[in-house]
């Protein structure tokens, strides 16, 4: 397979001289945080992280997508974390957009590079430093998870996606094919974290409209994203929100494959009482 490049912010921050004008939006269905909004002055910080910025992309709200949070982490070089997680109920995905990471997970030490990707049951034990000589960005998802009586929980893993075979989706003849690194007959799992590619001229041709909560960053290439009634540009970079039920659909026009990161909420019953516990 070849070797895959990825989108990763590096903040800065605009000149006076440009324009205001930006593809940001927030609707009550969806939102879209573009590249051009992940400078300096919107990176947050966290307990207990060494030499760390990250961007919040997504975070629950009432009324909108409830179940995940999403952040880009930028590790300086010696900088991490021996303290990452806070709350153990608390399970995350990390994926390595740029540069290098060492994560001890339960005491076995992985490299993770670009590519990398890890998942991370709630109450593990884990650190996470960077020992290389540049700064690394990585995606965090994070979700609590929702125990299931008689379902065990799931176990701990790292990979890369390159030693991961493309399931094409049926009929697209390889336009369309979706990366699992979990499989979806595993109810040990409630959320997935795959990675989706189109190859120029591939579509979604159909308005889905599901149940699912989507976090959608895009790592290469773009495209026009049908959300909800809007057709939106979106390209490398970009982050796009979106809450159960919103219609969604692509056109990938090229020049190059189009590619994203995609987190959706899985296997587990709907809720019958408003707000209650996960």
């Amino acid at each position: 397979m070849s070797s895959n490049t990825y989108y990763a912010p590096h903040g800065g921050h605009p000149s006076q001289t440009e324009l205001l004008t930006d593809r940001a939006m927030f609707t009550e269905a969806y939102a879209v945080i573009p590249k051009g909004v992940m400078r300096d002055i919107v990176t947050s910080h966290l307990p207990f992280w060494d030499k760390t910025r990250l961007w919040v992309l997504a975070r629950p709200l009432t009324g909108f997508a409830e179940t995940f949070s999403q952040y880009i982490m930028e590790v300086a070089p010696g900088g991490g974390s021996e303290k990452p997680e806070q709350d153990p109920n608390a399970e995350g995905v990390l994926f390595v957009v740029e540069g290098e990471i060492e994560l001890t997970l339960q005491g076995t030490l992985h490299v993770l590079k670009t590519g990398g990707y890890a998942f991370i049951p709630p109450g593990t034990n884990w650190q996470l430093r960077n020992r290389h000589k540049d700064a690394a960005r990585f995606h965090w998802v994070r979700k609590h998870y929702e125990a299931v009586d008689g379902v065990p929980l799931p176990e701990a893993f790292v990979t890369n996606e390159q030693d991961i075979e493309p399931i094409p989706m049926p009929g697209t003849e390889g336009r369309w094919v979706t990366t699992r690194f979990v499989d979806t007959s595993d109810m040990r799992h409630d959320m997935h974290v795959n990675i989706v590619t189109f190859q120029p001229g591939g579509v979604i041709p159909f308005a889905e409209t599901h149940v699912m909560e989507h976090g959608l960053y895009v790592l290469e290439g773009k495209a026009v994203y049908r959300l909800n009634q809007d057709w939106v540009e979106v390209e490398a970079g970009d982050f796009m929100w979106l809450r159960a039920f919103c219609p969604q659909a692509c056109y990938a026009g090229g020049p190059s494959r189009f590619r994203y990161l995609l987190y959706k909420d899985v296997n587990r019953h709907m809720k019958l009482t408003l707000n209650a516990p996960r």
